[in-house]
């Protein structure tokens, strides 16, 4: 059982990254990181693994677990890239955009069904292209794969139950108690509604120990502890995002690049708020990792240097990655003004 009291950052956990403009220091992310094995056996840790975070988006591949376990992915032909898109935080750009379409077109829908709400697309360009044409819609949400996979698996439930698709979102519906019962056979930890938040797209969010996140994310890249099922359905959404990287999020972004990188012998997914979620299936590892600050950029940088300090690596893998672990900086004209840093504590 985890407890969900806390208020207050844990304010001892050690610098992970140091942004430096010219000589001089300029900022600071603090934060923690957990790796551990399918049972649970920590590997590494580095600040506080044992209070609950909020995971947001770093677990949409467990969210979309049951949407292929209780075959609702194979009713409808969903392919490599639809299940990516299952997974994915996409930048909105218009192959993700036609991708859900078609998802929800497959189960006899269309964008009036999400309840994810609409932003901007995350591409500069789409969303640049978008503002000459029109406005956003829930179909350039980043989530909006997530509910589109969370429709299907609805109508599905509707057509062998006779269930209420529409309520998909909400705590009580079928389709989120299933998801539910996934991330707590997953992280092993029950989820108590002192724990619950709703997330930015509206469906509930659980927090949960970094260390349990790391867990999950073992048994998801290894199926070790999972019936044969749900071990089959996360080798199938770990080949669809291997194959298909670029649907999970986009033109120039972490996840797809890392995967595009490494292939199937890295999932990795952000999350809002400075998280970031990942599995090593050779090494029989997941990651999990949050920065105290929110920073996407520094939670990047620590991703970055877990793997190449966990994962035995070639020449040619070392060189491309160490870009990300060292980012370089500039300003608007391209100029050279600093660099980011992971400290020793990694």
């Amino acid at each position: 059982m985890i407890a969900c009291d806390s208020d207050e950052m844990n304010m001892s956990n050690p610098v992970l990254v140091e942004v430096m403009r010219g000589p001089l220091l300029e900022s600071r992310h603090r934060g923690a990181v957990a790796v551990a094995d399918a049972d649970g056996t920590t590997a590494l840790a580095v600040g506080d693994i044992a209070t609950p975070v909020f995971p947001r988006s770093a677990i949409k591949a467990l969210q979309a677990v049951a949407l292929v376990e209780q075959g609702a992915a194979d009713r409808y032909g969903l392919g490599d890239e639809e299940l990516a898109l299952a997974c994915a935080s996409h930048s909105g750009e218009p192959a993700h955009v036609a991708g859900v379409e078609r998802m929800l077109a497959k189960a006899g829908l269309d964008a009036s069904a999400l309840r994810c709400g609409a932003h901007w697309p995350i591409s500069q360009a789409a969303a640049a292209a978008l503002a000459r044409t029109g406005a956003p819609s829930a179909l350039h949400n980043n989530c909006s794969g997530k509910h589109a996979g969370f429709l299907c698996l609805a109508r599905a439930m509707n057509a062998d139950l006779g269930i209420d698709p529409a309520d998909y979102w909400r705590p009580k519906h079928p389709v989120q108690r299933a998801v539910r019962g996934v991330l707590e056979d997953f992280t092993g930890a029950v989820l108590m509604q002192d724990c619950c938040a709703v997330d930015g797209c509206s469906v509930p969010t659980w927090a949960v120990p970094l260390q349990n996140l790391a867990r999950a994310f073992a048994r998801f890249g290894t199926g070790q502890g999972l019936s044969r099922e749900r071990a089959a359905a996360c080798a199938r959404l770990r080949q669809a995002c291997a194959q298909k990287p670029w649907y999970v999020a986009g033109t120039g972004r972490f996840c797809t690049a890392i995967m595009q990188l490494f292939g199937a012998r890295i999932f990795v997914k952000t999350g809002a708020e400075g998280v970031y979620c990942g599995a090593l299936p050779e090494l029989g590892y997941g990651i999990a990792i949050k920065c105290d600050d929110g920073a996407g950029r520094a939670a990047e940088a620590i991703m970055a240097a877990v793997i190449a300090r966990l994962l035995p690596l070639h020449a040619a893998e070392h060189e491309a990655i160490a870009r990300y672990i060292r980012p370089v900086l500039r300003n608007w004209n391209g100029i050279e003004v600093g660099a980011m840093r992971v400290t020793d504590a990694i």
